[in-house]
């Protein structure tokens, strides 16, 4: 079993710290893990062209895209951990996710995944909340802890001293393993397999 842990942070530095915990945790339960970070290059965003739906994969195969994309298909879990930005994630993160999930989502049903926010003060639950989202609209089963999974710190180094949040990455990093160990080991069903997708348009011409 392997979870992929993506930093979203430009740097090296709480957001990776809190992602190091998860995967520790992770590690002690006989769980492989990988940590990839977007770094601090600019990030295309998804721009709605629907190629991906001919191409089975997004139209921009940039390095980071192209990473990601193969490592989520061999992956068991996914924890995707972001620095606080105006009480959201880094916008380079959900440029990146956007074409991840739109153009990638059958690799990723099914399984376990949770996020991480690391603020200085305020804005953890809603960014914490927006990447959830990701989860709860792509059949993944959501990962908890004993609170919200949020680390506290402005400059690198500062979130050693959240005892309490990087508890939380603990418990986080054993649920996750508890989770892959105790769900059925089957193929996963398909949302195709039960019924056909239906969208429900509110503009009627």
């Amino acid at each position: 079993m392997k979870v992929l842990l993506i930093n979203g942070s430009p740097k090296k530095g709480n957001t990776y710290r809190a992602l190091e915990e998860v995967a520790h945790a992770l590690n002690e339960q006989q769980v492989d893990t990988e940590i990839i970070s977007i770094g601090p290059k600019a990030v295309q965003g998804c721009i709605g062209c629907g190629r991906c739906k001919e191409l089975g994969h997004c139209a921009f195969q940039d390095d980071l895209m192209v990473e990601v994309q193969e490592k989520i298909k061999e992956c068991d879990g996914l924890v995707v951990g972001t620095p606080v930005y105006y009480a959201g994630p880094n916008g380079s993160l959900c440029a990146l996710l956007d074409r991840l999930f739109y153009s990638g989502g059958k690799y990723l049903q099914y399984k376990p995944a949770a996020s991480v926010a690391v603020c200085r003060r305020g804005g953890a639950s809603a960014a914490f909340d927006r990447l959830n989202k990701y989860f709860t609209i792509s059949n993944m089963p959501v990962v908890s802890s004993q609170y919200w999974n949020s680390v506290h710190g402005k400059v690198p180094g500062d979130a050693e001293y959240d005892a309490e949040g990087l508890q939380c990455m603990r418990n986080l990093g054993r649920n996750m393993a508890w989770m892959l160990k105790n769900l059925p080991v089957q193929e996963a069903p398909t949302i195709d397999q039960f019924e056909e997708r239906l969208q429900t348009d509110f503009i009627r011409r």
